[in-house]
């Protein structure tokens, strides 16, 4: 079995070591001395602060996925977490070997892993987003619009933009447009890229 390299941050240097001889004794990881070297970086905190966030952040930028550890989760803190790249949570109280080897795999597996209870809260975020957010814009989570999702729909079918705009009663200059922004927006490169992303989405 090949061994996932981990490599564990921490401010404190003896959070560091306790979690380092927590992983030492587990088979399926491997400690690493850089995070360049690893594939998964725990990160272990006692709040998420700024500088948890900045540290997130700058692991995510690199070659590791970081899962945090910390003591506390509150509903923002847990928010800009996920916004910072987190690939897993695991509650400081709930950190045993197995609990942190088990989200360090998962991670190099490109899953995550949440504990129930703040997953729960997760899905509640999300839902009010949903609601509050994005539907009275006429977005998705995607960030597309139903109208722009209709139009993808027709370029994947083979539409010209004179096409697009006759089935939905739009002007070719509209449909161009909403192709431009949709691009633009979500920095692809033309309309077939725009209809792999969307592909791959699942929204058409």
């Amino acid at each position: 079995m090949e061994r996932i390299p981990v490599y564990v941050e921490a401010r404190d240097p003896i959070s560091r070591a306790g979690m380092i001889a927590q992983l030492r004794s587990r088979t399926e990881v491997l400690v690493a001395d850089d995070p360049a070297r690893a594939a998964v970086a725990l990160v272990v905190a006692d709040v998420v602060d700024e500088a948890t966030l900045q540290t997130l952040r700058r692991l995510q930028r690199g070659s590791c996925r970081p899962v945090l550890v910390a003591a506390d989760f509150d509903e923002q803190g847990l928010a800009a977490a996920v916004e910072a790249g987190i690939a897993g949570l695991v509650r400081r109280q709930d950190a045993s070997a197995e609990r942190l080897a088990r989200a360090a795999c998962a991670a190099a597996r490109g899953e995550g892993t949440v504990p129930p209870d703040l997953l729960g809260r997760l899905l509640d975020q999300v839902g009010r987003l949903q609601r509050q957010v994005l539907h009275p814009r006429g977005l998705s989570l995607t960030g597309l619009t139903h109208r722009e999702i209709e139009i993808l729909r027709l370029v994947a079918e083979g539409d010209d933009t004179a096409e697009i705009a006759a089935k939905l009663c739009y002007s070719q200059r509209t449909i161009k447009n909403a192709l431009h922004d949709i691009t633009t927006r979500l920095q692809l490169r033309n309309r077939s890229h725009a209809v792999a992303y969307a592909l791959r989405q699942g929204l058409i």
